[in-house]
């Protein structure tokens, strides 16, 4: 028995001597040169509580005066997962709350899809009135070319009176008819979606499509009167036009192939030619299509079972204008707005437009830039939506900039029109004209101007203008104007109707 038991004791001494000898390492110990050779070999010292640890000046890891920045992808892990956590608490509680609130039963009139239908499938109809417009004009100017042509072969007379009246008479006449045609595809639009279609969805499709023809329209028109003034009027290197136009010069642009591309383009500026794919990627458009309709019925679940029980929570404080009711339920708004919102955002811009442009085989895909790095509100609106700050650019600020109008008073116009838009696109469909989608798009202009002068200091002056854009457009801005919206509403149509 004593036999074995001094057995087991040995071997656990060797085994302990050799897990120890395989930790040892050089130790620095006063007056020796262990670890201070780094070419000749390393000495095992047999002192193992004497290791100068503290050999050198250097600051804590967190402080400005480390040489070296660490890594905060640990934190960034930690927020994510508390940002997971939270949203989990809250799914709990709701279903603890209001249990299942999701339905499959949709209250809407069966007369506001056949109107919402109808609109939808007329309203492009004015693209082809443009284009019968454009036709016209096209063989006046093919005619006054010919003219000219016979009359000045060689091109060495000078415009006459009579021509130059002819022309004005003409652009003028071209641009009524365009005008017009353009301003009844957006007020007859919104007259039926205000007066006949009561579904706030369904008005905010039709609208929002018609807001889209009018502006393909209004480019179409524009860019084609350049085109023709560029071919009656060829001057020097400023008339010049690009050199991707060449590939369908005017007048060979105006057909109903060319129109119809544009119709369907992810684009809202005309051009008589894009730069073109190969071939369709059906397996990418698949996905694509996919996921925009998963995006869709999530972000229907998220309204359905969150967002409209805080609205309808939101009711009585906002009736009475409690404020610190308001403001609880406006930071939990805030939230679910977040989702919608970079849900509907990835939807739109990340996989319908990039489906649409797929099987178009259109080829410029920059939808969108990195607009969640923006340091300012202005940063902001050139990224986040580059086909309407495309022609935003394009047909209103540049033409200004070019007839002598300050860059501060342009911007201003085009900010001015974008919240009409706005308005038409919120409070047509919702039947409330209040103005705050106007308002919210014009106040934004001094934020703007205080935001463009953090991001030209150092330091802190970036970070401080992209907490300035997520808190204004986050957690104050979006939230705030959805409960005025629904609060109108309901005081028009709802609980809160008398």
């Amino acid at each position: 028995m004593s036999s074995n038991v001094h057995t087991v004791l040995s071997e656990a001494h060797n085994v302990t001597n050799k897990g120890l000898g395989d930790v040892r390492g050089p130790v620095e110990v006063p007056g020796g040169s262990a670890g201070n050779d780094q070419s000749g070999p390393r000495i095992r010292s047999k002192y193992r509580h004497v290791a100068a640890l503290h050999s050198k000046v250097q600051p804590s890891c967190l402080s400005h005066e480390a040489s070296e920045t660490p890594s905060f992808i640990g934190f960034r892990n930690l927020m994510v997962l508390t940002i997971i956590v939270m949203n989990l608490r809250l799914v709990v509680e709701n279903a603890q709350k209001y249990g299942l609130l999701i339905t499959l039963k949709f209250n809407i009139r069966s007369q506001d899809i056949n109107t919402a239908l109808i609109l939808y499938a007329l309203t492009p109809c004015h693209l082809f009135v443009a284009y019968i417009i454009e036709r016209v004009a096209m063989e006046n100017a093919k005619g006054a070319v010919g003219r000219r042509k016979k009359d000045d072969p060689d091109g060495s007379k000078p415009e006459t009176e009579k021509e130059k009246s002819d022309f004005y008479y003409t652009w003028w006449w071209i641009a009524f008819a365009h005008t017009l045609n353009a301003s009844l595809a957006l007020l007859i639009s919104s007259y039926v979606v205000y007066y006949h279609v009561y579904n706030p969805g369904l008005g905010m499709i039709s609208e929002l499509h018609a807001i889209v023809v009018w502006l393909k329209t209004c480019s179409y028109a524009f860019t084609n009167r350049d085109l023709r003034h560029a071919m009656l009027h060829p001057g020097g290197p400023e008339s010049a036009l690009p050199e991707i136009y060449s590939k369908c010069p005017y007048p060979r642009n105006v057909t109903l192939r060319n129109l119809c591309y544009f119709w369907w383009a992810p684009t809202l500026v005309y051009q008589p030619y894009y730069p073109r794919t190969d071939r369709i990627r059906w397996t990418f458009f698949f996905k694509r299509v996919g996921e925009v309709l998963a995006l869709c019925v999530f972000i229907w679940l998220i309204c359905a079972q969150y967002a409209i029980p805080v609205l309808h929570n939101s009711l009585d404080g906002m009736a009475v204008l409690d404020f610190s009711s308001i403001a609880e339920r406006l930071m939990k708004l805030s939230t679910i707005s977040l989702i919608v919102w970079l849900a509907g955002f990835f939807a739109l811009f990340q996989s319908f437009l990039n489906a649409l442009a797929e099987i178009m085989m259109f080829g410029d895909r920059g939808f969108y830039e990195d607009w969640w790095n923006s340091t300012s509100l202005k940063m902001y609106w050139a990224t986040w939506n580059k086909p309407v700050y495309h022609f935003m650019r394009r047909h209103i600020y540049s033409p200004l900039v070019g007839r002598g109008w300050p860059p501060q008073v342009a911007s201003a116009l085009v900010f001015a029109f974008s919240g009409l838009l706005h308005e038409l696109a919120v409070g047509v469909p919702c039947h409330s004209i209040l103005g705050v989608a106007f308002l919210g798009m014009v106040l934004q202009l001094p934020l703007i101007q205080f935001t463009e002068s953090l991001t030209r200091k150092d330091g802190t002056g970036k970070v401080i203008g992209n907490c300035i854009f997520w808190i204004n457009f986050v957690f104050v801005g979006q939230p705030l104007a959805v409960m005025i919206y629904f609060f109108s509403w309901q005081a028009k149509f709802g609980s809160l109707a008398t």
